[in-house]
């Protein structure tokens, strides 16, 4: 099992519950932080003094306060630790139900495994160590099914596309701003047909109801 673990969470609660899952493994070596710095920090020290942690459990979403902070959020941290450490493995904690988000987490930031925060999720934790310390990536089929029925990936012309909508932006509003960005199409002919296929993909009957679909999913 694991001999050095560091957990960054800013939730104290959530803190008691990740300490009983660890005892329950008998990992007595731990360390926890309330911040993404702090915790990159840990992980800088640990490597330099040739101790380094065998795991990373980390939060997505961590409250801003009065301490100034570098690193604002899990993804960050994640992708900043793995530059200081390449092997560290790492384990997602958190209420984030939005698939795509979840979907990058593996495929872009190459997580070992994503835990929700739920009523079961100390049982969930433990697995997910368990598993993650064998070699095996984590992922529970409902966040694989979710993920499998989320629409074809958008393209950044896309996202901008849903994000001008999501702003209020009428479609000749969305025209000029593309092609004062340099983005085309820009026509108002071609920013319809491309929303009308958009709004098919998610099966959404008009453009609110898109976006409101593809903030769920977490395309934007």
């Amino acid at each position: 099992m694991f001999k050095k673990i560091l957990i960054a969470e800013d939730q104290e609660v959530m803190n008691l519950g990740i300490i009983n899952a660890l005892t329950e493994l008998n990992i007595i070596h731990f360390d926890f932080v309330n911040y993404c710095d702090d915790a990159l920090e840990k992980i800088k020290a640990a490597v330099l003094e040739k101790t380094p942690y065998d795991l990373l459990v980390t939060d997505l979403s961590f409250q801003k306060d009065h301490i100034p902070q570098n690193i604002g959020s899990g993804q960050d941290l994640i992708r900043k630790a793995k530059e200081v450490q390449p092997d560290l493995k790492i384990v997602v904690f958190s209420v984030e139900k939005r698939a795509k988000v979840i979907d990058d987490l593996y495929k872009t930031h190459h997580i070992n495994g994503f835990v929700s925060k739920a009523r079961n999720d100390g049982k969930d934790l433990k697995h997910t160590i368990r598993k993650v310390f064998i070699g095996e990536i984590v992922i529970s089929q409902e966040i694989l099914n979710a993920i499998r029925n989320t629409p074809v990936e958008f393209d950044s012309y896309d996202i901008k596309l849903l994000e001008l909508l999501a702003k209020g932006y009428r479609q000749n509003e969305i025209g000029a701003w593309l092609k004062e960005h340099g983005m085309k199409p820009h026509s108002i002919r071609s920013i319809e047909k491309r929303l009308n296929e958009l709004r098919e993909s998610v099966g959404a009957k008009n453009n609110i109801e898109m976006v409101v679909i593809c903030k769920d999913i977490g395309i934007i």
